[in-house]
């Protein structure tokens, strides 16, 4: 027989992104990232915003685990979070109930917190629109949750598919949710030059009238042709 966990269980101490590393990460666009992390790092395609003219943010992620229909661990990141972090949250995908719902987004505004991001659902759409909090979830429903724990908050996650330590740099626009492991942070940056710098060419190409890349020219060049008749 397995013995009851703890309500809740928190870790503290991790790793944290200094603001000036952070700041070379605002403005990028998710596709770029993702470009320059070798297709890796998005989030499910699910998690959306609820508001996307709002969506953009980035912060060091604060980590935490609701148990299915439960909200323990978002009332422990809640008490946790420090300003310009992202809290995320994972519940295993559950779609049942809701993970949030307007109040506690408005004090995660009031407490300076840079954006939510769960796997799960929320609720309460006008209200937490209204607190101007980038919010991103699978969806909404009115179905409210449950208090009776366990809840998780500072360890490492697997949110919307995507491995999370608390401390890693998250970025969000309307496209979605992308992830940079802190560890790999100055890297991905390096990478991300040449990928902004190929981004630049392409689309001085595209405004300049061009109807091809030079990609599909060499495809073309070596594909088998078959005419009919």
């Amino acid at each position: 027989m397995l013995d009851n966990p703890p309500m809740l269980t928190v870790h503290r101490g991790h790793r944290r992104p200094d603001a000036a590393l952070l700041r070379r990460f605002e403005g990028v666009q998710t596709s770029h990232l993702v470009d320059a992390m070798d297709g890796r790092g998005a989030m499910d395609w699910r998690i959306k915003p609820l508001d996307p003219a709002r969506a953009a943010f980035v912060g060091p992620a604060l980590t935490a685990f609701a148990y299915p229909a439960d909200v323990v661990g978002v009332q422990g990141a809640l008490a946790e979070a420090r300003e310009g972090e992202v809290v995320v949250v994972a519940n295993d995908g559950y779609t049942g109930t809701a993970v949030v719902g307007d109040l506690v987004i408005g004090m995660m505004r009031n407490r300076g917190v840079a954006a939510f991001v769960t796997e799960g659902l929320v609720r309460d759409r006008a209200g937490i629109v209204a607190t101007g909090l980038p919010v991103f979830a699978m969806g909404v429903v009115p179905t409210s949750p449950a208090t009776n724990g366990p809840g998780i908050v500072g360890a490492p996650v697997i949110c919307g598919g995507i491995h999370v330590r608390p401390g890693d740099i998250v970025v969000g626009d309307a496209d979605g949710v992308v992830v940079v492991p802190l560890d790999r942070a100055e890297a991905v940056l390096q990478r991300l030059e040449a990928v902004l710098a190929a981004e630049a060419k392409a689309m001085a190409a595209v405004e300049a009238g061009a109807t091809e890349s030079e990609k599909v020219r060499r495809l073309m060049a070596g594909a088998t042709i078959i005419q009919a008749g």
